[in-house]
């Protein structure tokens, strides 16, 4: 509901299904799916979720299919404020990744 209300304030730009927030990031990675830290080595050493592992934006292309090779896989990706997080979730979705999903609004919504 909260997540709802969210998006009807900030014209429904987080409303896709591929978006989600932490209630939602909480109970995915729960399940089983892989939380993805896609910001850059130095911002991932200031500080991280729990359990997430570092692969940046810049380098999906590279590095996808030996840090991430199930493409049926759930993979939550997050960064500082959403954007790269969305962006990477779009390459890993063209890439054939089934099940990805971005933290909306990033660790700036996250606490």
């Amino acid at each position: 509901m909260i997540h709802k209300l969210r998006c009807i304030l900030n014209r429904n730009r987080c409303c896709s299904q591929a978006e989600i927030d932490k209630q939602q990031l909480d109970k995915l990675v729960e399940q089983g799916a892989i939380l993805v830290d896609v910001r850059s080595p130095q911002e991932f050493e200031e500080g991280h979720l729990e359990k997430a592992i570092l692969l940046p934006e810049y380098e999906i292309r590279q590095n996808v299919k030996q840090v991430l090779p199930d493409l049926s896989q759930t993979i939550v990706v997050y960064c500082s404020t959403g954007h790269r997080g969305q962006r990477a979730r779009q390459l890993l979705n063209r890439l054939g990744y089934k099940q990805v999903y971005n933290l909306y609004q990033g660790l700036e919504n996250y606490n």
